[in-house]
């Protein structure tokens, strides 16, 4: 099987005293130095004949890419087929679980992925499995990418790699809390090694535990601890003592092993420490368990392959106040004039970005000015240096410059809740009630619409007549969606569509061009919005699964006909899709009611709009995660464990988690998020089910409790961690631990301890949460990303304003006054942009000094 899979990473480190860590050596000391978040946005193909086209969102398309002679894995059906599916993990922790595919070899997935991750994750994982009904799924095979090898190329990896196979050594997990002293006397030297306690651990069991013990070797001797049945999480708590005799000194190694009654043990991890390491700086502290060293098998392509692209940076986000001058500089951008600004900072960045970068960009600033109450602005600001330097309305925000993908990033940001009300009960109803639909004579199947007719096989016109009927019917509900939904478009994309209908009018008047204004608000309403998330209804939240191939065709003709009222019918006739003109009618009535719609949607007041800054996309109040989750009563009795859990309808806002019986239950119980202390994953066996997840909250009293919810699914675990650690983020008083499992029967199923108010034996991980449209603003990492962008150019900027001579300066200002001598007026506009120029510079030399300062600081920390 043959997979796409590309990966961006961004990692921002906040700049704060570190805390104490674990003496330094070869084994990795765990723990979190400061705090930091990452990104992973992810897209996860298919390669059809071991070619394949990368579908990256709408409006990105790459491809094709070619694999070199590899060869599909084994098929785990008699049939020759697979139901793959791929699991991403960060390190021990499943981040992400892709569709399901059935019975396929060449599976397309298609999925998008942001994730935020701590500054010390360590490796990347993409585990390819067959889903089986009955028993256990089947591991096709993995890669595993370690940080250091994201991270020594600055393009990141783009290549295909071949799947190795799993081997259970190498699946290691967890940390293991060590102290060693170095003794010396007559008879020679003594090792003392106090094995304290290990966590989160690999479960090798079939009850999802342990039965670990630690195995010590210090030259020629070997001493062990004793074993701690079924838990993850042992406290052994013993000094193991070793003698070697005077001369070389021997590394240490600990080992930690499953014991098994029958068969050989199986081994969870090891670490070990270098002679010099012992006698310099003697291990104390967690450390992090990590697999033999070995030669990674190569499977030479027998297993499959993954195109990966993976790219990872690393980056310091200072304190706020270091990027005001730069944010002010940003703001101030907006008021300058269209025609004369080449010098400010938004004008740089529109001349040095592309590509990917740009798309990237354009999310920071259109967050940036959203921050700040200047969304609108700032998109007209672009849109009219757009519209000014286009002579053809026909190329109108046809390219992916800086003012298209900020408009299109907007209209993600802000109108992803106004798509769901308008598209998604259409979108159900093409998934439930699959349809087969189709025009184009060269894709019929008439064997697969027999159930059409009952005289037997059906012609290739009754399939039309069919077909035609159903995508009518459907784009009419469609059509009725959008033209009647102007009252529920978010007021800030009616204000930035009326300017640019405004601004393109006046640069477009008279009769023949009076259709440009409606194309350039549908050009990015229905090609950039509407049209892309009927296509591909996963990526936009619409719906959990992707479509099968006959849902994906109904899909795309459907997205092919929205696309046709979007471009006000232009093009219908001119293409290669004549196969497509019985549907031309309905489409030529629809054009006309999205005119009316487009004008209804730009008949708004400007005095409308909110006037101060937005601190988030979502008011705190707005629910931003819905849905059934079971709940575990609060003081279960003695029924079984699947008993003691009811079905209820949970709603999480920033300000509480409530939940009740049904949607529509009036009376409804709630948890305040500002009493949220952490949020985590529970073992399975603490109640012998999947995808259960804890709120530990504490009452005014500071006593905890615990809420236990059980979700459908990974994905669906995953988001709710997702969503209910960003509302609490803002929380004080964090829990850096907390248990894993569940109080029952008098102990703690993690880790076996009798007390309830023991202290939490597993990490939290409040900093692991999925990126998504309403992510809380974050205004310093933005500006940080401006700033990067803004030094690729200043030597650029230098050169152009700041020379002594600068020819090609005098000359464009020369041409934009139309005249042919540098007169006063040109003069005093070439000062300005100097002026200007000036300032920018020595805002970028004054964050460039902050950064060396804290860079200096951080070294300070690293030295004992």
């Amino acid at each position: 099987m043959a997979l796409i899979v590309q990966r961006l990473w961004r990692c921002y480190l906040r700049a704060s005293p570190p805390p104490a860590v674990a003496a330094s050596s070869p084994a990795v000391a765990a723990g979190d130095v400061g705090t930091a978040t990452g990104t992973l946005w992810g897209l996860i193909g298919n390669e059809e004949k071991w070619k394949g086209m990368f579908e990256a969102p709408p409006s990105a398309l790459m491809g094709p890419w070619e694999a070199r002679s590899p060869a599909p894995p084994a098929a785990q059906h008699g049939s020759g087929s697979s139901d793959p599916y791929c699991l991403v993990k960060v390190d021990d922790e499943v981040v992400a679980r892709t569709a399901t595919v059935w019975r396929s070899l060449s599976p397309f997935w298609g999925e998008e992925y942001t994730v935020h991750l701590p500054r010390d994750f360590h490796h990347l994982a993409f585990y390819v499995l067959d889903e089986d009904t009955v028993g256990h799924d089947d591991t096709i095979g993995k890669i595993s990418l370690s940080k250091e090898a994201i991270a020594a190329d600055p393009r990141g990896i783009d290549s295909w790699i071949n799947l190795s196979r799993v081997d259970p050594d190498a699946e290691v997990q967890g940390e293991v809390c060590l102290e060693v002293q170095l003794l010396e006397d007559t008879r020679g030297r003594c090792l003392r090694c106090h094995v304290r306690q290990a966590r989160d651990l690999a479960p090798r069991d079939i009850s999802g535990t342990s039965d670990p013990f630690a195995r010590v070797f210090w030259g020629n001797q070997s001493l062990e601890t004793s074993t701690i049945k079924k838990t993850r999480f042992p406290r052994w708590d013993e000094v193991l003592e070793l003698r070697e005799a005077p001369g070389t000194m021997s590394s240490l190694r600990v080992e930690l092993w499953d014991w098994d009654m029958v068969g050989k043990n199986d081994f969870l991890g090891m670490v070990e420490f270098t002679p010099q390491t012992l006698l310099q700086r003697p291990p104390n502290g967690w450390f992090r368990l990590l697999p033999f060293p070995r030669a990674e098998e190569d499977s030479r392509g027998s297993l499959g392959a993954l195109r990966l692209k993976v790219r990872l940076t690393e980056d310091r986000v200072l304190p706020s106040r270091y990027y005001q001058p730069l944010t002010e500089l940003l703001l101030e951008s907006v008021q300058t004039s269209v025609e004369e600004d080449t010098s400010s900072p938004l004008a740089v960045l529109e001349e040095l970005t592309s590509g990917d970068c740009r798309q990237d960009l354009a999310t920071k600033l259109v967050k940036l000015f959203l921050g700040h109450g200047l969304a609108v602005p700032f998109l007209d600001y672009l849109t009219r240096r757009e519209v000014a330097r286009t002579n053809d309305p026909n190329t109108l925000f046809r390219s992916n410059s800086l003012a298209s993908k900020s408009v299109e990033q907007f209209m993600k940001l802000v109108g992803m809740r106004y798509l769901h009300e308008v598209l998604r009960p259409v979108i159900s109803r093409v998934f439930e009630e699959r349809k087969y639909m189709e025009l184009d004579p060269c894709k019929m199947d008439l064997g697969r619409s027999r159930r059409i007719s009952f005289k037997g096989m059906p012609t290739e016109e009754q399939v039309r007549e069919t077909s035609l009927g159903l995508l009518t019917g459907y784009l009419g509900s469609i059509v009725d969606a959008i033209v009647n939904s102007t009252g529920r478009c978010p007021l800030a994309l009616r204000l930035t569509f009326k300017q640019l209908q405004r601004c393109v009018e006046e640069h477009f008047p008279g009769a023949e061009h009076q259709d440009v204004k409606y194309l350039a608000t549908s050009g990015f309403l229905f090609l950039r919005f509407f049209a892309p998330a009927i296509l591909t209804p996963k990526l936009f939240d619409l719906r959990d699964q992707h479509a099968d191939p006959q849902t994906s065709r109904s899909l795309l003709l459907l997205a092919k006909a929205v696309q046709s009222i979007g471009n006000l019918g232009q093009q219908l006739g001119q293409g290669k899709e004549m196969w497509m003109v019985p549907l031309h009618p309905f489409l030529l009535q629809s054009i006309s009611r999205v005119r009316d719609f487009l004008d209804q949607l730009v008949d708004v007041d400007r005095d409308e709009e909110a006037g101060g800054p937005a601190r988030a996309l979502l008011p705190s109040s707005e629910i931003v995660r819905e849905g059934f989750l079971f709940k575990r009563k609060e003081e279960s009795s003695g029924l079984g464990t699947r008993f003691a859990f009811k079905r209820r309808y949970f709603r999480l806002s920033g300000e509480d988690l409530s939940y009740s019986k049904t949607p529509e239950w009036q009376v409804h119980s709630s948890i305040p998020v500002s009493c949220i202390r952490a949020v985590e994953r529970v073992d399975e066996g603490a109640f012998q089910l999947h995808h259960v997840m804890q709120v530990v909250t504490q009452d005014g009293t500071g006593a905890p409790h615990t809420t236990y919810l059980q979700c459908k699914n990974v994905n669906d675990l995953n988001q709710w961690l997702s969503a209910l650690r960003k509302a609490s983020a803002p929380n004080k008083d964090k829990l850096a631990t907390c248990h894993s499992g569940a109080f029952r029967s008098g102990r703690w199923t993690c880790c076996l301890q009798a007390e309830r108010s023991a202290a939490g034996c597993s990490r939290t991980h409040s900093a692991v949460t999925l990126g998504d449209w309403s992510d809380p603003l974050d205004p310093d990492a933005e500006a940080q990303m401006v700033y990067r962008q803004l030094l690729l150019g200043r030597d650029q900027l230098r050169l152009k304003f700041l020379e002594e001579s600068s020819p090609d300066t005098a000359l464009e200002v020369d041409t934009q006054k139309g005249s042919g001598t540098l007169d006063g007026a040109c003069a005093e506009v070439l000062a300005r942009q100097r002026a200007a120029a000036a300032r920018l510079l020595q805002v970028l030399e004054d964050l460039d000094q902050a950064h060396e300062d804290f860079q200096q600081q951080g070294q300070g920390w690293a030295t004992p």
